[in-house]
């Protein structure tokens, strides 16, 4: 099992610290798909309710989505040198990307795993995550306030660096 990844870049100084929140393949449909299991709140809400809590917090939020493994990893690769800590909930790639994985790793940031329904209560195939052991923690369970929890993480990580 490979060891928990220490960043060692310094926080950008100065400014706000930016946190990118990456939503995996199917979000777009949350609210629509499956509310019993992931809720009712669509993903334009969950946005807007970061965004509120980034502004709570001292950080700002830039949001993306794709159902797309390729634009995901394009993203990420981008953050480099543009944001200092990411929130992901990768969805399914969570069990089967190792190209997410490696991007992230890349990145050289601090990582917060988020995922809306408790995937360690799911089918067996969703207990084994490829971010868990590469992220600083992992969320799950609490529906969109996952999302909320991991952003206060991310915030409390930077904030801890200054």
């Amino acid at each position: 099992m490979a060891a928990k990844r220490r960043s060692s870049r310094a926080p950008r100084s100065g400014a706000l610290r930016r946190v990118l929140v990456l939503h995996g393949p199917n979000l777009n449909l949350v609210g629509i798909r499956e509310p019993g299991l992931y809720g009712h709140a669509t993903l334009a809400e969950i946005d807007t309710r970061l965004r509120e809590l980034a502004g709570e917090l001292g950080v700002t939020v830039d949001s993306f989505q794709s159902n797309s493994e390729g634009a995901l990893i394009d993203r990420i690769q981008a953050a480099r040198g543009l944001v200092d800590a990411i929130v992901i909930n990768a969805g399914a790639y969570t069990h089967t990307s190792v190209a997410i994985r490696d991007a992230l790793l890349t990145t050289e940031l601090p990582v917060v795993e988020v995922h809306l329904s408790n995937i360690h209560k799911r089918e067996t195939f969703r207990h084994h995550s490829l971010v868990a052991d590469i992220a600083v923690g992992q969320i799950a369970g609490f529906g969109p306030d996952s999302y909320l929890l991991g952003l206060r993480a991310a915030a409390s990580l930077l904030r801890a660096r200054k």
